[in-house]
């Protein structure tokens, strides 16, 4: 297998965790959690965790930093991860901005895997999530605010490879086992 940078992509609740967790474990490689910046620098600033000081904290990374902040603050542990290991994951890659950051410097080794699951479907899982519930009007706000404010509709249209999650966790798998052959 050639060196690759797997970018997982999808609207919330559309299972990108349940590919990249199939994915290390079939694949044998690290993730990089685009999310890790926002909680290293709430660590740095000493904020507790929490749904206001994460928001407060992505919002003042892409003031300085422009839409692509996550991308831009991961780039050296991707390429350190990358220096020693054929595949490398990376989850919640977010926007457009984002994308452009690492297809700029990983050019055609970048593959981007676009989880689909319908809007029903996804809303239905967000509600009953452990974390962080959300409900119904919650889920579809959130939908929005990442098609329009971060441009995340973009990468999953011009994804790579398309996996379906509406069925069981086996069938995930399977599907994602199926588009492993094609790298």
């Amino acid at each position: 297998m050639d060196k690759k940078i797997i970018a997982v992509i999808g609207l919330p609740g559309s299972g990108k965790t349940e590919v990249i967790n199939c994915l290390m474990e079939k694949l044998s490689c690290p993730k990089v959690y685009f999310g890790d910046v926002i909680f290293d620098e709430m660590k740095l600033k000493n904020l507790e965790i929490n749904e206001a000081n994460e928001r407060q904290t992505r919002e003042k990374l892409r003031e300085h930093y422009g839409m692509s902040a996550m991308a831009i603050k991961s780039l050296p542990k991707i390429k350190k991860l990358f220096a020693d290991n054929d595949t490398v994951l990376v989850e919640s890659l977010y926007g457009w901005e984002e994308y452009l950051v690492l297809e700029k410097e990983f050019s055609d080794q970048i593959k981007l895997l676009a989880v689909y699951s319908s809007p029903d479907v996804r809303h239905a899982r967000l509600k009953n999530r452990p974390k962080r519930p959300l409900t119904r009007e919650e889920a579809i706000s959130r939908d929005q605010a990442q098609i329009v404010n971060l441009d995340q509709a973009r990468p999953i249209v011009l994804a790579n490879y398309t996996v379906v999650n509406e069925d069981t966790l086996e069938t995930l798998r399977e599907q994602v086992g199926k588009i492993l052959t094609k790298f």
